[in-house]
């Protein structure tokens, strides 16, 4: 680990306030300690009473928590987000056609680019989707790309979401929340607004729909139910979208059409926005077992008469062994050098790579290759002795399960503390829309900020919280 201190998005490396932070800065300082100490309470009690709650698995039963959310607002300039919007794009044009390339002529593979044991052998690929042409050749409709930041200008992609990214109704949530209770700051402030993105969600979605659909297609949502950890957040997007909300047992196959149970009778649905893993998706296709999915609807799909946002077998583009190839993929596909940077990673499928790991744990980070929400991963520096030996183990025998990388010196933005500001590690996930029409990134995204004192795990499941993310008009 670097042994400079982080670098701080408000007050830099050198105590000196940042640009961005000035109008904000200026409003905190008249601001009287108590007022804002109740602001926090209300939010609480806001996210309380709208139910902005997630489940945490891994116990008995899933354990309702509430999203701890923080009220000083992280903030970017516009001109840091132009350049950030265009690597992002980039990276999001290159996964597309990675997507294509693979389920079709496999160009990347041939031209000695990719190893080929990285498609045929990795559990995300899926065979079922070889030769599909997707309506609008759209592979990833949403995607959300976590980006992490160790300086002024550097910025790195820690991964890519884009099998079924959620936490776009928090940042929906979060910015409702502050306009509610500091519309003043946003009077002073110029910050650029995330409120149209169901709109931009439900316009994009049906730019996507296939050639069977009417004028004005028929979109839906489909959730696991009410007992997926994102419920909320299935339920907030389709009412905000003005779409139905559907399980599996609402729909069924008719007429080579996928419909939708209504009080007037079935209904065809021409965009399918699932929240439902591919294994899932279709019984008579994937696992036999699935009571979440709707049988047959796999066979629809190839034949044209319905989109699924995001298409089956998207995953293998955000598995993190594929990660450590993105760089070479972007180029590949877009014959451009990638603008944001990956973070070096070591792939312990491969023998030299596992020997510097296992050399070196206690430095490193490493993630489950198929892993997800802060499970499954070690943080070297702060791990016991214990945890490094078992995790030891663990890599020695499955070395293909893991990648490692090094620990980063992630920047830090201030929370409203007790004793006043006080600086916490975050990330950020900004949500990206992909459409025949273009690809639109939302400006700002979703902080997710490390709420304990010098911890690198942001993930809510493993107590992080969220806070608003401004970008301002330059």
């Amino acid at each position: 680990m670097s042994e400079m201190p982080p670098f701080d998005e408000m007050w830099g490396h050198d105590e000196t306030l940042r640009a961005p932070y000035t109008g904000f800065n200026a409003w905190f300082c008249d601001e009287d300690f108590a007022r804002l100490r109740a602001k926090q309470r209300e939010a609480d009690n806001l996210f309380r009473l709208t139910g902005i709650t997630f489940n945490v698995y891994g116990r008995s039963e899933a354990e309702e928590r509430l999203i701890p959310f923080d009220i000083i607002p992280r903030i970017i300039s516009g001109s840091e987000w132009a350049k950030l919007s265009r690597g992002i794009e980039q990276r999001v044009r290159a996964i597309n056609a990675f997507l294509y390339d693979i389920y079709h002529g496999q160009e990347i593979v041939k031209a000695g680019r990719l190893p080929e044991e990285m498609i045929s052998q990795n559990e995300a690929f899926l065979p079922q989707m070889i030769g599909v042409e997707p309506p609008g050749g759209v592979y990833t409709h949403i995607v959300g790309i976590d980006l992490v930041r160790t300086g002024p200008g550097d910025f790195y992609v820690l991964e890519d979401n884009a099998r079924t990214p959620s936490g776009v109704s928090y940042m929906l949530e979060n910015r409702e929340t502050m306009l509610q209770m500091f519309p003043e700051l946003f009077s002073r402030n110029r910050v650029l607004p995330v409120q149209n993105y169901p709109v931009n969600l439900r316009r994009s979605l049906a730019a996507c729909a296939p050639h069977c659909a009417e004028a004005t297609p028929v979109v839906a949502v489909l959730t696991p139910g009410i007992f997926n950890s994102a419920y909320y957040e299935h339920a907030f997007l389709a009412d905000q979208m003005g779409v139905e909300l559907v399980e599996g047992h609402d729909l069924k196959v008719e007429n080579g059409r996928v419909a939708m149970r209504t009080t007037r009778g079935y209904t065809p649905i021409d965009v399918l926005y699932r929240r439902v893993d591919d294994d899932f998706l279709d019984p008579l296709n994937f696992n036999p077992e699935s009571q979440l999915g709707v049988p047959g609807i796999m066979d629809v799909y190839r034949a044209g008469g319905i989109t699924i946002a995001n298409a089956p077998g998207t995953g293998i583009s955000d598995d993190k062994a594929i990660y450590a190839y993105m760089p070479e993929i972007v180029e590949f596909y877009t014959g451009e050098r990638p603008l944001l940077k990956n973070v070096p990673t070591w792939r312990c499928s491969e023998a030299d790579d596992l020997a510097y790991v296992l050399d070196n744990l206690s430095d490193l980070v490493v993630k489950e290759v198929h892993g997800s929400g802060g499970y499954g991963m070690l943080i070297g520096p702060a791990a016991s002795k214990a945890e490094l030996k078992r995790f030891r183990a663990k890599l020695e025998a499955r070395p293909g399960n893991y990648i490692a990388q090094p620990t980063l010196s992630l920047s830090t933005v201030p929370i409203f503390a007790r004793s006043g500001l006080s600086p916490r590690h975050v990330d950020l996930r900004p949500f990206v829309l992909v459409s025949p029409d273009g690809i639109t990134v939302t400006p700002g995204g979703l902080t997710r900020v490390a709420l304990k004192k010098g911890s690198l795990v942001v993930n809510s499941s493993q107590g992080g919280g969220t806070k608003d993310t401004w970008v301002l008009e330059d």
